[in-house]
């Protein structure tokens, strides 16, 4: 009877036993997207479930082939051989329908297992389970003898065998990846209050506790998706150990202490050495001062037309002033000549945009947080709009014979979502080992020191903010600011976005710009969520996203999006969930996967989230986690 089953799949033209076009395992990948959406876990842990889930299909796949190599079956991980006999019986001359059945069945155990036992179970599992009965397989199949033939038992094989990898593989599964060994340096920041309260070591993360913000807008779902990281509105430092994970490829082993790529110090207060003091002031005075320009009502044009960065080859700062530079083009939007679509042969149109308005859609568009594919997720759906467009070719790097679906789906997937592993590990050993500040903790600390600019002025500090005019500027006596008792007489004032506090009703409200105390200073985000709940140093979503541009150019064999063009549309006082807006209709352009990237990159300085240096050193780290990944890849895939 099975027999006759299989021979019945296998008279089914692949392809359309999905109901669709799409291959098994992108059922699955959109699966595991959807389900991301569901669950309030951090990137690293859906990066590492991305990975081991897409190893599971690529094992499942290959092990009908004795010329493609396996990752887990048979080979030795964490000291540990997963034994595997390559010559297990066969029970139909169609490996595809026998593929298909094994990838679904090791996909499914694996993500049941892996979200049982999390906060947002019953929406994920409802999510799973359709998918799994879609294709009439039998949950209660459990059996794991897959040397008698059964495709169900060698896909459930492979889930048994990298769970129990991932039960001791650093990521602290067994308790919930939760770490027993970090000690936060500050005490809680609750925002609310004015100033950096409780921040004793300015150069070290500082956790937000949001109280006020719970009670003054009550419930709020993207805070109930982050609830396992939640208590009573204080959140901890997610997976700072994330470093001593088992990684896809990179060069050295995982181990405590070890920061991957290693980018350096960055830039403390307090010091002997006042360069190093500026380099801080510098940076985080840069992110408030950008803040700024973040005004619904700001009516400078700004043409964002594709850029065509199809390298990450050029100069990217190392000093103070080559930093100064660059970010000086980036808040004046200077960008290179016109450059031609390579698919069209013409230029890409002027697209002009409401400066305002663009900054606040990219901050928006790109945070990926809660509710969202997470950033390793919103790269995976980048690499499916690519493989499923009709007139791309799967070919491998672009050269060579075109790979079925399947074999391109299960192998770029694969290999996509082992170098996001390894940018979460590479990124995550960094932010662990320096433990650096978050701008709404600097910025604050920096007001309450003073002015750094003139020792004849009132509030002098020379480690402070430096005045200017129309930007930062001290409060007099006659300013709105300076309170019934002038009790902020000499204060610092910034002309700023101005907060969570300007906005009853993100939905018709927007908090616009003007001149708030800098004690108060407060990013561009959700006020549920002011900041990530880790450090800063570096910065997640460069190198998840300049990783992700180096690696889709690697596969694809070009840098550009198919037709030299991908595109999202913010409708006009719609999109933005922050407060109300656009004003207009602002629609984002990228030709090539790095200028994604790099507008991904750039998002979180304009947000509020990271200063420079967080940015240009995960840009550094994704390119170096992807040229690994990739060199692996070119020995592994046969």
């Amino acid at each position: 009877m099975r027999y006759f089953l299989y021979f019945i799949i296998s008279l089914i033209p692949i392809g359309l036993t999905g109901q669709n076009t799409h291959s098994i395992a992108r059922e699955w990948m959109d699966t595991m997207l959807n389900m991301v959406k569901e669950d309030g876990q951090g990137p690293t842990i859906h990066a590492r479930n991305f990975f081991h889930v897409t190893a599971a299909m690529h094992d499942a796949w290959a092990a009908y082939d004795a010329k493609q190599n396996t990752y887990f079956l048979g080979k030795e991980n964490n000291n540990k051989t997963i034994v595997f006999n390559p010559k297990f019986k066969r029970l139909s001359k169609n490996t595809d329908s026998l593929r298909r059945i094994a990838i679904s069945y090791a996909a499914f155990r694996l993500l049941k297992y892996r979200y049982d036992n999390y906060s947002s179970k019953g929406r994920t599992m409802d999510l799973l389970i359709n998918t799994f009965n879609k294709h009439n397989f039998r949950i209660s199949n459990t059996a794991t003898n897959y040397e008698d033939g059964s495709p169900e038992a060698l896909g459930n094989y492979i889930a048994e065998q990298i769970i129990i990898f991932g039960q001791s593989d650093g990521s602290k599964e067994e308790n919930n990846h939760e770490s027993e060994k970090y000690f936060q340096k500050n005490d809680n920041l609750m925002p609310e209050n004015p100033g950096a309260e409780g921040l004793k070591s300015p150069n070290h993360w500082q956790p937000i506790y949001i109280n006020k913000y719970l009670l003054k807008k009550g419930s709020d779902q993207s805070l109930k998706d982050w609830n396992h990281l939640l208590v009573e509105g204080n959140v901890d430092f997610l997976t700072p150990f994330w470093g001593e994970v088992s990684s896809f490829a990179l060069p050295t082993a995982s181990k405590e202490g070890v920061v991957h790529f290693n980018p350096g110090n960055p830039p403390h207060i307090n010091t002997d050495n006042q360069e190093e003091t500026e380099a801080y002031r510098w940076g985080f005075s840069l992110v408030q001062k950008l803040s700024s320009k973040l005004d619904s009502k700001d009516s400078q044009l700004w043409n964002i037309a594709p850029r065509g960065i199809t390298s990450l080859k050029e100069h990217l700062p190392v000093s103070l002033e080559d930093y100064m530079v660059y970010y000086k083009n980036v808040a004046n939007n200077k960008r290179p000549p016109q450059v031609k679509n390579p698919i069209t042969h013409k230029n890409y149109p002027k697209n002009k945009v409401k400066q305002g308005d663009y900054c606040r859609v990219i901050a928006e568009f790109w945070v990926d947080g809660p509710n969202t594919t997470s950033p390793p997720g919103h790269w995976l759906e980048f690499l499916n709009k690519v493989s499923y467009h009709p007139d791309f070719k799967r070919q491998w790097h672009g050269k060579g014979k075109s790979l079925s679906q399947l074999e391109w789906d299960v192998k770029s997937y694969f290999l996509m979502s082992g170098t996001l592993h390894d940018a979460a590990i590479a990124c995550w050993s960094a932010k662990g080992h320096y433990d650096y500040v978050r701008p709404i903790s600097a910025i604050r600390y920096l007001a309450s020191l003073g002015q750094a600019s003139n020792p004849n002025l009132p509030n002098y500090n020379r480690s402070g903010l430096k005045l200017e005019k129309g930007l930062v500027e001290l409060v007099t006596e006659q300013d709105a600011l300076v309170g019934e008792n002038k009790e902020h007489l000499n204060k610092i004032k910034i002309y700023n976005w101005k907060g969570p506090d300007a906005i009853n009703n993100p939905f018709t409200d927007a908090a616009g710009v003007g001149w708030i105390l800098a004690e108060n200073w407060w990013p561009y985000q959700r006020y549920t969520f002011a900041t990530p709940p880790f450090a800063g140093y570096t910065s997640g979503h460069s190198t998840f996203s300049i990783a992700s541009a180096t690696l889709l150019t690697y596969l694809s064999g070009s840098p550009y999006f198919p037709d030299g063009l991908e595109t999202f549309t913010a409708e006009k006082n719609e999109f933005l969930g922050f407060e109300n807006g656009p004003s207009e209709t602002v629609t984002l352009q990228w030709a090539t996967f790095y200028d994604a990237a790099i507008e991904t990159c750039l998002s979180r300085v304009w947000g509020g989230i990271h200063p420079p240096v967080d940015d240009i050193e995960g840009r550094r780290t994704g390119l170096k986690v992807a040229e690994n990944a990739i060199e692996f890849s070119k020995t592994f895939f046969k």
